[in-house]
């Protein structure tokens, strides 16, 4: 056990040295960093928003704003599917009190009718192999009446689905803003919680966020003007929607003609008549194609880009578009052109998210609690370091040294994995410190042990190491099951905690068991001693 070759200490050397080259940048301030050498590491620990200031929204799924745009759609499935042939005649089509009806007119049509609703049911199935549930109830009454709404579970599992969906759009609007490390957690069933550290504008953040961002594109309807439609009764199939700039009503087909899921890309950039900012898109490939239909048997006609039931233009199509890109204009900044075209690429939003809570947190705060860390730190290692010399003496010294090196490695390995320190994950880190040195004085106190049994010097050593090894794994690896538990189950600071809590595990078993014993066994191989100064 006392046994190191050259090429074992070489490694265990230089593990310690890479992890000291890892972790020094975190002392550095930013200017010293600038004049630090390109082939050191020059990453630092990210602070979390506890410690950094920053964002913190909580947002909740508008469970009505989904129903209501899911019965829309399921409005016209009915309307599709009782106007295939033979063609069934109803009426009263329409979301009432919670529900789409619709009425069939011929009490010998209500069979067929009931078939292709049943139809329009949605199964939706739990899991794999698991049961399937209908999203939707149909209600069909023999006088020809039908309604149909969400059942319990098809609304469970489409929350569930919309939650999931919302937070990778989420993510990527972030990450095309560049905030550092952002967290996004699901909060019960339908809240989603985000923590953005360091974010200096909280409020952009909230809008880019917040907005749905489903973009479509319909043809202007010239058989009235908006306003005479807004006044009056817009022909079938057609509904008025008022303007970004203008606030002037458009009336336009209902059914678009293409949807934001069909763009590649967006970018802001400068129009090149004006200088004046405006973004820049292309479709995929079945965009383009749908794109350069659309204008080729509409040239001359106005087309509306829509963007959250508003027209952002309306530009003439003055001759088809057989590129697939376009440009949409508008009284833009810069930062509102970089911010829609952020709001493009990442994709819609599939409900509306409303914000339940909202906090800014400031950096005073955050140094504040980085210097109360720091001294609990200071001071629970210096009544460590005393402890184990008055203890164990020389012994005690290693202890302190590998105890060093384990606060070393420990900040080298979330300074590589980037993970986010928070104020609880500096508790862990204290936690840490003191499980560090419990193994060292498992160990010691067996090396005692031995020693008074009658063993020689090197025999004790050897044998503490030994037999404490299993001790120490034991008692390890329990803990290491609760932090994986707390990981994967807590959320926020808990998980800060916990990654601290893991990562110490795994460094203080090195140092302690790996670091002291190397030392140790120097000390042995150069002063050969007789009895033990423990």
């Amino acid at each position: 056990m006392l046994y190191f070759s050259r090429w074992k200490i070489t490694t265990i050397v230089l593990v310690v040295l890479g992890g000291l080259l890892t972790t020094l940048p975190n002392f550095l301030s930013s200017e010293s960093l600038r004049s630090w050498p390109d082939f050191l590491p020059a990453k630092q620990v990210v602070l979390g928003l506890d410690l950094q200031g920053g964002a913190y929204l909580l947002y909740e799924v508008d469970k009505d704003d989904y129903k209501v745009k899911q019965y829309q759609q399921l409005e016209g499935s009915i309307r599709r599917a009782l106007r295939e042939k033979p063609r069934i005649g109803y009426t009263g089509l329409g979301v009432v009190e919670g529900a789409v009806q619709v009425r069939i007119r011929d009490a010998q049509d209500v069979s067929e009718a009931r078939k292709r609703l049943e139809g329009l049911l949605n199964p939706q199935t739990t899991g794999f192999g698991g049961p399937s549930v209908n999203e939707f109830a149909l209600d069909m009454r023999d006088d020809g009446l039908a309604r149909m709404t969400f059942t319990e579970d098809g609304l469970d599992m489409r929350l569930n689905a919309v939650v999931a969906q919302s937070i990778e759009v989420i993510r990527r609007r972030i990450d095309e803003l560049g905030t550092t490390e952002p967290s996004i957690q699901k909060q019960g069933s339908d809240r989603i919680l985000v923590e953005a550290p360091g974010e200096s504008d909280p409020q952009r953040l909230k809008n880019v966020i917040g907005q749905t961002a489903q973009m479509t594109f319909h043809l202007v309807d010239e058989r009235m003007s908006g306003t005479q439609a807004l006044n009056g009764r817009p022909p079938v199939g057609t509904h008025v929607v008022m303007g970004a700039e203008d606030n002037i009503p458009y009336l336009l087909d209902k059914t678009p003609l293409l949807t934001g899921d069909e763009l590649e890309d967006a970018q802001a950039a400068f129009d090149q008549r004006n200088n004046e900012p405006v973004v820049n898109f292309r479709f995929d490939l079945t965009g383009a194609r749908k794109f350069a239909k659309v204008t080729r048997e509409n040239t001359g006609r106005r087309f509306a880009i829509v963007l959250d039931n508003t027209v952002i233009t309306a530009p003439v199509i003055r001759e088809p578009i057989t590129g697939g890109s376009g440009t949409i204009s508008g009284s833009f900044s810069v930062q509102s052109a970089n911010d829609l075209a952020v709001l493009l690429r990442a994709g819609a939003l599939p409900a509306k998210l409303t914000v339940m809570e909202e906090r800014s947190v400031g950096p005073g705060l955050g140094q504040d609690s980085i210097e109360a860390g720091k001294i609990a730190a200071l001071i629970g290692a210096a009544l460590v370091v005393i402890y184990m010399i008055a203890s164990y003496g020389l012994f005690g010294v290693f202890a302190n040294i590998a105890l060093a090196v384990n606060v070393v490695l420990l900040f080298a390995v979330l300074t590589m994995l980037q993970a986010t320190l928070t104020l609880p994950g500096i508790a862990g880190i204290v936690l840490t410190v003191g499980m560090a040195v419990d193994a060292n004085v498992l160990i010691f106190e067996r090396i005692r042990e031995e020693a008074r049994a009658g063993r020689s010097a090197l025999g004790s050593i050897d044998a503490g190491f030994q037999r404490a090894l299993g001790t120490i794994l034991d008692a390890n690896i329990t803990t290491l099951i609760a932090a994986v538990i707390l990981f994967f189950i807590g959320t926020g600071p808990v998980k800060g905690f916990s990654v601290t809590l893991m990562v110490g595990l795994f460094t203080t078993v090195f140092s302690a068991f790996t670091v002291s014993r190397l030392l140790i066994a120097l000390w042995v191989r150069r002063r050969r001693p007789s009895k033990l100064p423990i």
